[in-house]
């Protein structure tokens, strides 16, 4: 089952989207997840940008795992911003970024990990 999973401005925490049909289930200071992708509504993030007013459109769907093995895996910091960028970005060199092997999301951020290039 995959979750989605976005940052909560007004609660200081992760929501988690899950079940069918996808519905706020709990909020967690941290979750971890495999196979994710990064995901960004179009037409929610041309609307926070056309009336200035921030609404969930963009998250980080995967399958709930607790952290495996990271060897062969680079970490990257992931970051997102609908009045700079139209995908999740790794904050390091600004270079989108759609997927990846594994990702910790918290409050703070969200740490993703790939194959290291």
């Amino acid at each position: 089952m995959t979750s989605d999973a976005y940052r909560n401005l007004h609660k200081a925490c992760i929501s988690v989207k899950e079940g069918s049909p996808k519905r706020v289930r709990r909020c967690v200071q941290q979750i971890e997840l495999s196979d994710v992708k990064f995901v960004v509504g179009d037409a929610g993030r041309k609307r926070v940008r056309r009336e200035k007013r921030k609404n969930v459109h963009a998250y980080v769907r995967g399958t709930p795992k607790k952290r495996r093995r990271t060897k062969g895996l680079c970490a990257v910091e992931v970051t997102y911003d609908p009045y700079k960028y139209k995908t999740f970005v790794t904050r390091e060199g600004k270079r989108p970024i759609h997927d990846a092997e594994f990702a910790v999301v918290r409050p703070d951020g969200v740490t993703a990990y790939r194959k290291c290039r």
